[in-house]
């Protein structure tokens, strides 16, 4: 765990803690490590959750399938991206999403209610957790606010304007690289890929933006084309 140390404190969770104090609070908050091989299941939907986790290496994504197989991505965990928090609660129910890795992955899990409950040794650096766990999750819920933002246009381009505009936002930069390729883009986006395909191609030729695989450069435009 000791080499995963200095990706922790740079996550939300661990947010204004120093190394040392992390490394003591491990086993203070009931820390386990898994690793995971790409394309193995982290989380199956129907399970019952009493730990958050946390990416320390790797990528991950939430996604669910239906009856027929049509897949929907709900979003891409990066390395230091928390997830799980939304199923901790009492009477929350069981998970409504599979968690996959996209490449060889590292989780750490850490129990809950050693996360909410004040430590034996009462450290210092515990609340400052539980308040960077609040705020870590009051962005999360801006974030699905935003997602459904995105998926909630009428369009393929409206959806593609929506989300890549937001994605220059974020990273404050017209040049950008996003975490999905093609096809999860798509089931990101609830859309089908060809369709969304030749939307992007359409935008490109419009001078709208230029692309090559998952790196985007959005143009202004003097006469912008109407949604």
């Amino acid at each position: 765990m000791k080499k995963y140390i200095p990706i922790l404190k740079r996550t939300k969770l661990f947010a204004g803690v120093g190394e040392e104090e992390i490394e003591s609070m491990l086993s203070c908050l009931g820390a386990r490590l898994n690793k995971y091989k790409k394309n193995k299941y982290v989380l199956r939907q129907g399970e019952h959750l009493n730990d958050i986790m946390l990416l320390a290496e790797g990528k991950l994504l939430v996604q669910k399938d239906d009856y027929w197989g049509k897949r929907t991505i709900l979003r891409s965990i990066m390395s230091g991206d928390m997830f799980g928090e939304a199923y901790v609660a009492p009477e929350s129910g069981s998970l409504l999403n599979d968690v996959v890795a996209v490449e060889d992955s590292v989780v750490f899990f850490f129990d809950i209610r050693r996360i909410i409950t004040t430590c034996s040794s009462a450290c210092r650096f515990h609340s400052m957790v539980v308040q960077n766990l609040f705020f870590a999750i009051s962005e999360k819920n801006r974030f699905l606010v935003q997602k459904i933002d995105n998926i909630s246009r009428r369009t393929t381009r409206e959806k593609l304007i929506s989300y890549l505009s937001e994605e220059a936002k974020k990273q404050n930069n017209a040049e950008f690289t996003i975490q999905f390729n093609r096809q999860q883009l798509a089931d990101y986006l609830s859309v089908d890929r060809s369709a969304m395909s030749n939307e992007l191609c359409k935008m490109r030729d419009e001078g709208m933006l230029e692309f090559e695989k998952n790196r985007f450069k959005l143009n202004v435009l003097n006469k912008y084309t109407s949604l």
